[in-house]
């Protein structure tokens, strides 16, 4: 993972954060993004003690603006992103007749949307390359379902069948 680039979203905290911890002891650089990009730079500053480099962006994965800038940004630092983790989600459990749309919107916006713009966004640069790995976090509950969580159930569930898709798309490539 020696000067190899990754680019993790929801990087600020839990799942994110130990992905990060983990890539950056394996001597990967990293680029971590989150809504909170306080958050993402005290992250870095920590992480940058393991002599990796850092870059803590601002980016809304369910907005495909806010997606292009961070990557550009990214891209302008380190040159290239060798993985993409997909890690970003969110929920708004409630049982379906007391979700409202607004909730559904944001799960689905974040969950799902989030991975298509994310992996739309670094797709292209990976595959000039002929190398690069996505990987995208999911749940179980996309597979079983969960009471009070239909939307993110829905979104997890989404997940599994665009990762497949896209993997039996880009494979060939490397």
């Amino acid at each position: 993972f020696d000067e190899r680039v990754a680019l993790i979203t929801g990087a600020s905290q839990g799942i994110g954060e130990s992905i990060a911890e983990r890539l950056a002891g394996e001597g990967c650089n990293l680029i971590l993004a989150s809504r909170r990009e306080e958050a993402c730079e005290s992250v870095g500053e920590r992480l940058a003690a393991d002599g990796v480099e850092t870059l803590a962006v601002a980016m809304d994965v369910g907005d495909m603006d806010s997606v292009g800038a961070a990557v550009e940004v990214a891209m302008e630092r380190f040159g290239h992103i060798d993985f993409l983790v997909n890690n970003a989600g969110i929920t708004r459990d409630n049982l379906l007749v007391r979700l409202s749309p607004d909730d559904w919107d944001a799960v689905l916006r974040t969950d799902l949307t989030g991975v298509y713009n994310c992996t739309k966004t670094v797709l292209r640069s990976m595959l000039r390359r002929r190398s690069g790995r996505v990987v995208t976090i999911s749940s179980v509950v996309g597979l079983l379902g969960n009471p009070g969580q239909t939307a993110y159930a829905a979104a997890k569930a989404g997940v599994f069948g665009f990762t497949k898709s896209l993997a039996r798309e880009i494979a060939s490539r490397n």
